[in-house]
């Protein structure tokens, strides 16, 4: 009989190599892609209204479109990646959103961005769940939360490279300029993801006429096996019951995931509003568009900060406080900003707005490892899609929210918006029972992680 490996141990209690961390890079550059043609639109809105002379209104169910396609996206992407493999789920995704954000710089009215935005949303959505996956199964244990969140947070990333390229981009060329490059920049990744992206080892190990294959990656990583070495993933394939979206509530899963849908709908709520609506909502209490897109671009680089100094704390305290701590920080800091006037106290205005985004993205960006250690390989694609797609719904929500809420209340009842949302954040999360465990350090100083 040949030997058999347990791909799962030797992951996950294995080094972290040159050759891992490269994949992670890999998957992190299409997020930063993911968030930088998503909130593309959020920079050219102002621009648009008052280019075509339409109300805020008249241009939400374009922005609802792209929302929806991000939606449909994320919980198709899942079943793809969990069927076909993480790797053409990326790449198909990179592709899809770079030719329709391209392809928007043609568009004559906002019915054909409404579209066009469909479409790219639909990629945009499938990035995330497979990028997540893929740097979940590439990564040991100890370093997975990190990681995992490191590319997330590539979103918010990826949307403060946007604010500073459409502060470039659109006085020299316009709006459409700015979709025209900002299309161009994934397609060129595609096809760097084509050449250099590897298929998941757990998604290898389940298949055994691509052993050869697996066993070709392993000897990448440093691990090397023999031809006759077989593959196998005992933990996770003993708590695999059911495959497929019903092992989602099977196991004792259900009140975890209906909590994470939850905690998904209303953070993606809070984050869309801002991700499309800010700059507009600033541009209405008279700021001037630069100024606008640069309140969207502190709220980022906030959230790329609390992001990462969450992943920290939970490695180290575990997943609960710090999600419950941070969920807090989003009310208030969306509270506090009741009290200041944005016309004449622009700076600090802007400051409490990536204070917030701190708050916010740290929870959203954080809640994707939540997901890697819930759900076991076979339904891990699909639980992260599925959270996702639901939080889509929120997002889709703050299409029309957002856009009413400006026109009726103004800027205090944008804020409030936000607050409320957080609040309903925080009971979610109170209410998860599978929470990331804390390390304990034994008097031996050899770090283990223990079950909650």
């Amino acid at each position: 009989m040949s030997a058999s490996i347990d791909i799962g141990k030797t992951l996950d209690d294995g080094v972290f190599t040159t050759m891992q961390k490269f994949v992670v890079c890999l998957a992190a550059l299409s997020i930063v892609m993911d968030g930088f043609d998503g909130q593309l639109i959020g920079f050219a809105i102002p621009v648009l209204i008052k280019e075509w002379g339409i109300t805020r209104s008249a241009f939400a169910p374009a922005v609802a479109a792209g929302l929806i396609g991000m939606g449909l996206g994320s919980a198709c992407a899942g079943l793809f990646a969990d069927r076909f493999g993480r790797r053409w789920a990326i790449i198909g995704s990179v592709l899809i959103f770079g030719a329709a954000t391209c392809a928007i710089g043609l568009a004559p009215d906002v019915l054909t961005i409404a579209i066009l935005r469909l479409i790219a949303g639909f990629g945009i959505g499938g990035a995330l769940p497979s990028s997540t996956t893929m740097t979940a199964e590439f990564t040991p244990a100890k370093h997975r939360t990190v990681a995992v969140t490191a590319t997330i947070v590539c979103v918010p990333l990826g949307g403060m490279l946007a604010g500073l390229f459409a502060g470039v981009v659109m006085p020299l060329y316009g709006w459409r300029g700015l979709f025209f490059i900002g299309g161009a920049l994934p397609l060129v990744l595609a096809v760097l993801l084509i050449l250099a992206l590897p298929e998941s080892p757990r998604y290898l190990a389940r298949r055994e006429q691509r052993w050869p294959e697996l066993r070709k990656l392993l000897s990448r990583m440093a691990r090397n096996v023999n031809a006759a070495t077989g593959f196998t993933d005992a933990s996770e394939q003993r708590a695999e019951q059911r495959l497929g979206f019903r092992a989602l509530f099977s196991d004792g899963r259900a009140r975890d995931t209906i909590a994470i849908w939850c905690a998904f709908f209303m953070c993606l709520l809070a984050v869309y509003s801002a991700f499309s609506w800010l700059p507009t909502m600033l541009a209405a209490e008279g700021l001037n568009v630069a100024i606008a897109g640069a309140g969207l671009t502190a709220y980022n680089l906030g959230g790329v900060i609390g992001a990462l100094v969450c992943a920290v704390a939970i490695t180290r305290y575990g997943s609960r406080g710090p999600l419950l701590l941070c969920s807090i920080g989003g009310v208030a800091s969306a509270l506090l900003l009741l009290g200041v006037d944005a016309s004449h106290a622009t700076g600090v205005f802007i400051f409490g707005l990536g204070m917030h985004g701190l708050f916010v993205n740290a929870v959203q960006s954080t809640m994707f490892a939540l997901c890697a250690y819930i759900y076991p390989t076979g339904v891990r694609a699909t639980g992260t899609a599925s959270a996702l797609a639901f939080g889509r719904l929120g997002a889709i929500l703050s299409a029309f929210a957002g856009a009413i809420v400006i026109t009726g209340a103004g800027a205090n009842g944008y804020l409030v918006m936000l607050g409320t949302a957080m609040v309903f954040v925080f009971g979610a999360l109170l209410v998860v029972r599978g929470h990331i465990p804390r390390l304990v350090r034994p008097k031996n100083n050899v770090v283990k992680e223990v079950l909650s």
